[in-house]
């Protein structure tokens, strides 16, 4: 019996680890600006719209819309053939920033732009879970 194939991990770095705390959690955090309210992603040490270094880590409500996405026949990894076809969107937050992730859950191929979606957490290790989103009805 062979073992099933491992799944390539996310490390973190001191700029990333309060978003992957938070998620092993099973909240999404952002980073949001104190200097001009400005959300962003992904983890930088300045805000992006002003160049402040007052960022904070805050949660957001985990709803957005799918802006774009694929559905992939091909896999990249020995992990990801198990899960043939699945779908990878860009997210656009209700908050404004965008991330990449999988779509998961029934319907997940009935993926389409605009549709609404939630986040969700895929737990990978003791340490780690990967936000992942859900299609809204």
């Amino acid at each position: 019996m062979s073992e099933a194939p491992a799944r390539p991990l996310p490390q973190p770095t001191d700029l990333t680890r309060p978003y992957w705390q938070a998620a092993a959690q099973g909240e999404l955090h952002m980073q949001h600006c104190g200097a001009c309210g400005q959300w962003q992603f992904y983890p930088r040490p300045f805000c992006i719209h002003c160049e402040a270094e007052t960022l904070q880590w805050r949660a957001v409500s985990g709803l957005g819309r799918i802006y774009t996405y694929t559905i992939n026949h091909r896999a990249p990894n020995a992990f990801m053939k198990l899960r043939l076809p699945y779908v990878v969107a860009i997210v656009e937050l209700d908050e404004g920033p965008r991330l990449m992730a999988n779509i998961q859950g029934e319907g997940a191929l009935d993926a389409a732009i605009g549709r609404r979606v939630k986040v969700l957490f895929e737990p990978v290790s003791e340490e780690l879970a990967l936000p992942q989103f859900a299609l809204l009805e």
